[in-house]
């Protein structure tokens, strides 16, 4: 290069020539470097942020009873179980309005055993071996467009309003909401099971899926929200098998207040539709349920009560399907009113509980049914970070079934103590005691019943 340079040829000095080119050259390089650095972040990236949250939990229970009958084999049985769960959810924010959102549950397991079951839990995408280690149940992007927030993929369904009657399970859907002030409106598809033909399901037909339609409004106010949610479910996932077409319309208000001290909130419920076979026979579905819950919280203490309704079926001495339908509606696994009946995570944990039969009641994934439902509670704050609530509860079946002989459920006493050790982390003692009720008799009046009691420490990081 420097033979070659000009500069030598007109007889200049060699060396200085070299250290203006060495300058020139390195303010080139310099300039060259920082356009580059320009251009790098001027461009969009690939994960501008991530947002990471969840919850962990690791508890501990002993169940006293897992019959609620005596004079079997297995009546006398107490267990015991530590367990574990590590919920985690991140969001990839790949720029301002568009965010690609996962969730997994990892860890999902008892201490010191292993299963390999193939069964897949409600409330999640995998099964539970799968999610033993770990199993993704959300997988969707968000765009916050012009015309309304855009989301699709795998994400969370069945939950509404308040806690009541919400059965939070992940399923493939796309949403578009649109926000208008006050007012939120939104529509939804979703996917729930896929029974065409595929490289996947090669005994497949067409028109065998169960999907789901979803429309909404909610009003947002200073001191709470209502709206109103519609629901279209076709399942005709037995249509090659039964010839059978489930068709449910669900209309579900709700309000949420807060006045004063005082929170109210209410939801309803009425599910009307058909059960269709071809050709040969239709039930008609005809099903409400209720929720109102009250508390009041003067900063020391606090009180409370709950009530609830859901329907039970009013033909109980027909087995088949082919009746009217009037008890299809549940209070949902988000929901659990007590430690002991109704109560998801001990049944996920211990099994359901039955008495003279395996017919039981909490045997989750359905929650409550069947059932008035009263809870009075109240609670004391004697210090900034300690909370401790007790309630009592009493439910009675509003339909008695076919093959049971009484309606009541029984009265369960529930008392919790809540230490807040960091924002973050708290410790929870809790113990349960169910007083039995005759229903668990089922078909037998000669049934001796027992009464159960559960104990639970949990620790929990959010």
């Amino acid at each position: 290069f420097f033979k070659k340079c000009p500069f030598r040829e007109e007889g200049g000095n060699h060396s200085t020539l070299m250290k203006t080119y060495e300058e020139k050259l390195k303010s080139f390089w310099l300039v060259l470097l920082a356009l580059g650095l320009i251009a790098a972040f001027s461009t969009s990236a690939m994960a501008a942020d991530v947002k990471v949250s969840g919850e962990f939990f690791v508890a501990g229970a002993y169940l006293d009873k897992t019959r609620l009958d005596k004079n079997t084999s297995t009546s006398d049985l107490s267990t015991a179980l530590y367990y574990q769960r590590l919920r985690l959810k991140v969001d990839f924010i790949v720029s301002p309005g568009l965010t690609l959102t996962t969730r997994a549950d990892i860890l999902d397991r008892q201490w010191g055993t292993r299963t390999t079951a193939s069964v897949q839990p409600y409330d999640s995408a995998g099964t539970r071996a799968e999610n033993e280690n770990i199993a993704i149940d959300w997988a969707y992007v968000t765009y916050v467009s012009p015309i309304g927030i855009i989301a699709a993929g795998a994400m969370n369904d069945y939950a509404w309003g308040t806690v009541f009657g919400d059965r939070s399970k992940p399923s493939l859907k796309i949403t578009w909401t649109g926000i208008f002030g006050p007012v939120a409106v939104g529509l939804q598809t979703a996917q729930e099971s896929e029974g065409s033909r595929s490289a996947v399901n090669t005994a497949g037909i067409q028109d065998k899926d169960a999907s789901s339609i979803i429309a909404f409004v909610k009003y947002s106010f200073k001191a709470g929200s209502a709206g109103y949610l519609f629901r279209w479910n076709r399942n005709a996932s037995n249509k090659n098998t039964l010839g059978l077409t489930v068709n449910t319309f669900s209309h579900c208000p709700y309000f949420q207040v807060k006045l004063g001290p005082v929170a109210l909130e209410g939801e309803a419920n009425y599910t009307h539709g058909s059960y269709d076979w071809e050709g040969s026979y239709t039930a008609k579905i005809d099903s409400y349920a209720a929720y109102l819950n009250a508390n009041a919280d003067f900063g020391i203490a606090y009180v409370g009560g709950t009530f609830a309704y859901l329907g039970g079926q009013i033909n109980p001495g027909e087995s088949s399907l082919h009746t009217r339908k009037t008890g299809i509606l549940s209070g949902g696994i988000d929901w659990n009113p007590m430690l002991i009946l109704w109560n998801y995570e001990r049944s996920y944990q211990f099994g359901a509980l039955s008495g003279n039969t395996t017919d039981g009641v909490g045997s989750n994934p359905n929650g409550m049914q069947n059932a008035w439902f009263f809870q009075v509670k109240g609670g004391v704050k004697p210090v900034e970070k300690l909370d401790i609530n007790l309630a009592v509860s009493y439910a009675n079946a509003v339909v008695k079934p076919a093959n049971h002989l009484y309606n009541d459920y029984g009265w369960e006493l529930d008392a919790t103590a809540t230490y807040k050790i960091t924002n973050n982390l708290s410790y929870m003692l809790g113990a349960g005691y169910l007083f039995t009720g005759k229903y668990f008799k089922t078909t037998s009046d000669a049934t001796e019943l027992q009464n159960d009691y559960m104990l639970i420490n949990k620790l929990t990081l959010t």
